[in-house]
């Protein structure tokens, strides 16, 4: 089990369990700090600053907050690094993977989900926060976690728009933190250590990624 300091933090082992719940609206974090956040996201721009992304058919990076009971409130990178991207599938829909977050009792949660259909981005925890998405509190610490809509059989789901659009969102992550644009640097979820995830898949085309990452 993940742990901050004394307190225990639940781990990822339960995510995304195949439970069918309802999409339902989200409620806004509460206090200041969350009142403050509500209005933007950490990469606004991740498609292209110069770009009009409604007209090219790229949706806006909205913020889809995961409820408080899922993440650990932190001052990243002050309070620690940020080193890795880790790269997970969620084995649910897009809607459903929203939903859990949102759930306190699934006590999970990932920085980002990107969508199958058209590569939409929901943010639904802070970059300065610690999302409980790797299974391993020291990663968890040191990363920001991605979720991609899909499953690891199922290739279809790593459609072009998903692929170019979470390249771009890793791409701004790795230059906001400094972290290098590899495959040392940019994980699969069952890369992590101690991990009992497959995720990604072997269908998860890493050539092609980390080019794209690249030249975004």
């Amino acid at each position: 089990m993940d742990s901050e300091g004394t307190a225990p933090v639940p781990s990822r082992r339960r995510l995304l369990k195949g439970a069918a719940l309802a999409t339902v609206p989200y409620a806004l974090l509460s206090g200041t700090r969350a009142a403050a956040q509500d209005r933007a996201v950490d990469h606004p721009a991740v498609d292209h600053p110069a770009l009009d992304r409604t007209a090219l058919g790229y949706p806006t990076l909205d913020w889809q907050p995961a409820s408080a009971s899922n993440y650990s409130r932190s001052s990243r990178p002050t309070a620690y690094p940020v080193d890795y991207v880790v790269v997970h599938v969620t084995q649910e829909t897009y809607a459903d993977t929203l939903s859990i977050f949102r759930d306190p009792e699934k006590q999970v949660s990932a920085h980002y989900v990107v969508r199958s259909s058209d590569g939409h981005v929901a943010q639904c925890v802070r970059e300065a926060d610690i999302a409980w998405h790797a299974g391993n509190w020291d990663y968890n610490t040191r990363s920001i976690g991605i979720e991609h809509e899909g499953w690891v059989d199922r290739p279809e789901y790593f459609t072009n728009a998903l692929y170019e659009q979470s390249a771009r969102l890793t791409a701004a992550i790795c230059t906001a933190y400094g972290i290098p644009k590899d495959r040392t640097h940019i994980i699969a979820h069952h890369e992590v250590p101690g991990s009992d995830h497959t995720d990604p898949g072997p269908f998860w085309d890493w050539t092609r990624y980390i080019r794209l990452v690249n030249f975004a």
